[in-house]
C-alpha cells in the first residue's frame, strides 16, 4: 500500500495537526536552500501529547498483548520496506548524507522492526527459589509513557533502536525529533498510522529544543527518557528528569580510538580505518576519528591512509559521493575551528576535495588527516563531529591503552592485532561500551547493545538489553504456606 509520507504537521494522539508554536524552515544542507517547513511545538502541544500517550496505555494500545504488538511492529517493518526509496530520499535530502548511507539507515530501521517484533513476547520473567511456603517470581512490566529525544545525524537507526523497542515493551512513546532533521521521523509517524498503531500510540512533537525539547524533558507525565546528543544538552535534560524522579538513557557521543598494532592485517584494516572516521561526513557518535597507531607500521599506515584520504570527495547527497555536507552552516563553522587549531599545531597528511558544481550554499568540508597529534591536543580530546581523522604513534601495548583511555569518553572502540592473547587484555582494558576485535560496527549489529562510560553516557539501546532497561523489573513474592 503507498503511504503519504510528506508530512509537516505534529502527530498527536491519532491526528496531524498545527503547532502552537508556528513553523519552523526546512533546509537542504546540501545547497542551503529551504525546501519547506514544519510545524513548531510548544509546552501545550508537548502536554497534549503526553495526555494522548497516557490514553493509549489504558485504551487499545494498553491492552495489546505482546504478541499482537509483535504483529503491529512486524506490520510497521513490512511498510518501511515497501517505502525503503522515497524514505531514503527523505532521510538524504533532510541530513544531507549520500544516497547509499541514507538506503543502509533504512534497511537498518527494517531489520529493528524485524528483531523487535519477534522479540515483543519472548521477553521472560524469572522464577526465584526463596523460603519455603513462597513462591517468587519477576515480571517486566512498560514504564509507562517514554519520551525520546534524538538528534539529527541518523534518525531512522534512532527511531529504531530508541522508539521501536520502547513500543515493543507497550509503552507509549512521544518522540521530539531535532529540528535539523525531522521529515523521516514524521514519514515513520505516517507508516505507523497505516499499520495499524492505535492512536496515541506513537505521537511526535516537531519543534525547537529549548522549548519542545526542554517541556518533554521536564514533564512530570513522563516516566523515561531516551536522549541522543551533545554532553551539556544530556546534562539538562538529565537534571530536569531527575526533578521528576524520571530515569534516563543517554548517549553522548565519543571520541572512539582504532589501536592498529605491528601484527594487524593491514589490508582489512585500512579500509574500516577510513569509513569509520568518514561515514556521514564524521557526524556520527561513533566516528572512529582517533587512528592510534604501532611505530613498526606507522609510515606505512599513514602513507596508506594519505592515499586514502587525497581520494575522497564530498558532495551533494545526490550525487552519492563519499561524504555529504555537514548538517549546518553553525556545525561546518565549529568544524572549521578545530581545523584551523590542527592546522596551526599539526602535521597535515592528506584532504580531500569537495566536488566540482557542488552548491556554493552546502555545508561542505573536504576530509582531513592530521598526523603526530599529542594526546593533550584539542583535537585529540574534543568530539569535532566532522570528517577529520588524527593518527598518533604508540610503542607498546600499555602505551596504546593508555593514549585509549586518554579521554573522558567511552563510547567505541577498534582492536586491530592477530595475538589472541592481547585481544583478550585489550577488550578488558579499554574504556568503552563496546570494542570491535578486527573489525569495527560489525555492520550495524542492530542485535549488539550500545552505549557508553564516562562522558558518553549511560544505559545500553540494541539488542535486547534494551528492552530491559525499557522496562521496570517487578518482584512479586506470594506466601502460600
Amino acid at each position: 500500500m503507498a503511504v503519504e509520507l510528506n508530512r509537516d504537521g505534529l502527530r498527536i494522539g491519532g491526528a496531524w495537526r498545527a503547532g502552537a508554536g508556528g513553523r519552523l524552515p526546512v533546509e537542504n544542507p546540501s545547497t542551503g536552500d529551504c525546501v519547506g517547513e514544519i510545524a513548531a511545538a510548544d509546552a501545550g502541544d508537548v502536554d497534549a501529547a503526553v495526555s494522548a500517550a497516557r490514553i493509549a496505555l489504558s485504551g487499545d494500545w494498553g491492552r495489546l498483548s505482546a504478541t499482537e504488538r509483535g504483529r503491529l511492529l512486524a506490520r510497521l517493518g513490512t511498510l518501511v520496506a515497501e517505502h525503503a526509496e522515497p524514505l531514503a530520499h527523505i532521510e538524504a535530502r533532510d541530513v544531507g548524507k549520500p544516497l547509499r548511507q541514507a538506503r543502509a539507515d533504512v534497511t537498518a530501521l527494517a531489520r529493528y522492526l524485524e528483531f523487535y517484533a519477534g522479540a515483543a513476547d519472548k521477553v521472560l520473567g524469572e522464577t526465584i527459589p526463596y523460603l519455603p511456603g513462597y513462591t517468587v517470581h519477576t515480571r517486566r512490566e512498560p514504564h509507562g509513557v517514554t519520551g525520546h529525544i534524538i538528534p539529527w545525524n541518523y534518525p531512522l537507526q534512532i527511531i529504531g533502536r530508541s522508539v521501536v523497542a520502547a513500543l515493543t515493551m507497550g509503552n507509549a512513546a512521544v518522540l521530539k525529533p531535532a529540528e535539523d532533521a525531522s521529515l523521516s521521523a514524521l514519514a515513520f509517524a505516517a507508516l505507523a498510522e497505516a499499520a495499524g498503531l492505535p492512536p496515541g500510540a506513537l505521537n511526535v512533537v516537531t519543534g525547537r529544543g529549548d522549548t519542545a525539547g526542554a517541556a518533554l524533558a521536564g514533564h512530570p507525565g513522563i516516566n523515561h527518557l531516551s536522549f541522543t546528543g551533545s554532553g551539556p544538552v544530556g546534562a539538562q535534560v538529565q537534571a530536569a528528569a531527575g526533578r521528576n524522579g524520571v530515569g534516563v538513557t543517554l548517549e553522548l557521543g565519543g571520541k572512539s580510538p582504532q589501536l592498529v598494532f605491528d601484527d594487524a592485517d593491514l589490508e582489512k584494516a585500512l579500509p574500516f580505518l577510513v569509513a569509520a572516521a568518514i561515514q556521514n561526513a564524521g557526524q556520527t557518535c561513533s566516528a572512529a576519528s582517533r587512528i592510534l597507531v604501532q611505530r613498526g607500521v606507522h609510515d606505512r599506515v599513514v602513507a596508506a591512509l594519505a592515499e586514502r584520504f587525497a581520494a575522497l570527495t564530498a558532495g551533494p547527497a545526490e550525487a552519492d559521493l563519499d561524504l555529504g555536507p555537514l548538517i549546518s552552516a553553525k556545525q561546518r563553522a565549529r568544524v572549521q575551528g578545530f581545523l584551523a587549531q590542527g592546522r596551526a599545531d599539526l602535521a597535515l597528511a592528506a584532504e580531500g576535495r569537495i566536488a566540482e558544481g557542488a552548491p556554493p550554499g552546502g555545508h561542505y568540508v573536504a576530509p582531513v588527516l592530521f598526523t603526530g597529534v599529542p594526546a593533550d591536543h584539542p583535537l585529540f580530546q574534543g568530539e569535532i563531529f566532522g570528517p577529520v581523522a588524527l593518527v598518533t604513534a604508540f610503542d607498546d601495548e600499555a602505551q596504546a591503552i593508555a593514549l585509549a583511555n586518554a579521554t573522558r569518553y567511552g563510547l567505541v572502540a577498534g582492536v586491530w592485532t592477530r595475538d589472541g592473547d592481547r585481544q583478550m587484555r585489550l577488550a578488558r582494558d579499554v574504556h568503552a561500551g563496546q570494542v570491535f576485535i578486527n573489525n569495527y560496527g560489525a555492520g550495524g549489529g542492530v542485535e549488539l547493545p550500545f552505549g557508553g562510560v564516562g562522558a558518553s553516557g549511560h544505559g545500553r539501546e540494541k539488542g535486547l538489553e534494551a528492552l530491559y532497561g525499557l522496562s521496570a523489573l517487578k518482584t512479586v513474592a506470594h506466601h502460600h504456606g
